[in-house]
């Protein structure tokens, strides 16, 4: 059988046979509960944010900051805010997938239920402080442990400056990995190389982001550039003495966004050092309704293996002597909404490449040995069918492996 004719069969078994999938992102219904509106106010669809939604994320999950607090109980003491209840959502994943070929002994359908199962929690703390963090109980059937937590400090001293302290994702101020409506990855965000630590996704440290001029918007962060790992001795997340360092800046002109982003930092091991520097441009643009997002990073790394590569193990490539990469990769977005960002059709496209001058680049999706190349491009058909569900199905074929994917799946948040 052909694998697009194996593609369709498996498409029309699961659709036929398969258990729901449920997933939600980043959506907490306590805030609509709050102040009697609609999700859809801020998600259209679920989990992606509205422009009302992203302000009022930005402004510390108030709608204006320093607005007069709601569902608070009244202590008598005006330097004390305690909530009524504590916001909590949880967001439950499951998907059933079929592949046209996997490697030797492995299923080629598979029932991913439940894939994730994610506790979030978010709100005001003080005025104009707020805090957000989520619990993933289960990724991939591990307990996978805390990732985005971290407080928020709104309009600090009246500057019109935020300040975020804690654990959140790198790429955040560029396109949010957690608020994406295909099952697909924004994979330039997670490309690794060699032995190398830093990545865009999670990492530990202060941002601080504002809007200085009209229509434009700063990001500064100061990070560790360990990611999420545990402390080590000494009790320090941090390693060396080395921090890392990312810059973003946004104009927007009408319809169309754009952006800069800039990052760089340093890494010490086994006495060597390795600096890792990422920059590139990227864009949105909005015609009625259709959206269309689009990003160009390239990475360079001096020392990606830290000086291991010698003639008895050779680094990948063949490389005996220590050696820098560049790692050159996007990704192009299409979201359309037939029906209006209030109707309940949606349909994405999304295609992602990665190209790398040797085989260095881990990027989490199974492969077996470092890659120098990666594309795979992806559709999508999703149907609100509450205004807290959509229905999903996708479509992805990978061109370097010659791999197509078939999944169904729901949304849900409560």
């Amino acid at each position: 059988m052909s694998p697009f004719r194996r593609i369709a069969f498996a498409a029309l078994a699961l659709a036929l046979t398969a258990s729901p999938a449920l997933a939600t992102k980043n959506l907490i219904p306590a805030f609509a509960r709050k102040y009697g509106v609609s999700c859809q106010l801020c998600h259209a669809p679920v989990p992606k944010l509205t422009p009302a939604g992203e302000k009022f994320a930005a402004n510390g999950f108030e709608f204006e900051p320093g607005e007069e607090p709601r569902d608070t109980i009244a202590t008598g003491d005006p330097t004390l805010r305690l909530q009524k209840a504590l916001p909590l959502a949880v967001r439950f994943d499951a998907f059933t997938t079929a592949m046209t070929k996997t490697a030797e002994g492995q299923p080629t359908a598979d029932m991913k239920a439940p894939w994730v199962i994610k506790l979030l929690s978010g709100g005001q703390v003080a005025n104009k402080v707020s805090y957000y963090t989520y619990f993933l109980l289960t990724e991939a059937g591990d307990v996978a442990g805390l990732e985005d937590a971290y407080l928020q400090f709104t309009d600090v001293g009246k500057s019109g400056v935020n300040v975020i302290v804690g654990q959140f994702q790198v790429s955040d101020p560029l396109f949010k990995r957690e608020l994406r409506l295909m099952y697909d990855d924004y994979m330039p965000y997670k490309v690794k190389v060699g032995n190398a630590t830093p990545d865009l996704t999670y990492d530990r440290g202060i941002t601080a982001f504002g809007s200085p001029w009209e229509g434009g918007n700063v990001t500064v962060s100061v990070l560790t550039g360990r990611g999420l790992s545990a402390a080590g001795e000494g009790g320090n997340y941090d390693t060396d003495r080395d921090k890392n360092f990312a810059f973003r800046v946004t104009q927007e002109f009408g319809t169309l966004r754009v952006g800069g982003f800039a990052y760089t930092g340093s890494e010490k091991a086994n006495e060597y050092r390795n600096t890792t520097t990422v920059f590139g441009p990227d864009a949105t643009l909005t015609m009625g309704k259709l959206e269309l997002n689009a990003q160009y990073l390239q990475r360079k790394d001096d020392n990606p293996y830290f000086g291991a590569c010698s003639i008895a193990t050779p680094c990948p490539g063949g490389n005996t002597r220590v050696f820098g990469t560049t790692v050159k990769s996007g990704f192009a977005e299409a979201i359309y909404a037939p029906q209006g960002a209030a109707g309940k059709l949606f349909l994405t496209g999304l295609y992602n490449w990665a190209d790398a001058d040797a085989p260095v680049m881990h990027l989490g999706v199974g492969e077996e040995a470092p890659l120098s190349k990666y594309r795979t491009a992806s559709g999508g058909v999703h149907w609100l069918y509450h205004r807290n569900m959509r229905f999903t199905g996708e479509m992805m074929w990978d061109f370097e492996r010659e791999i197509g994917r078939v999944l169904v799946g729901l949304v849900v948040g409560f």
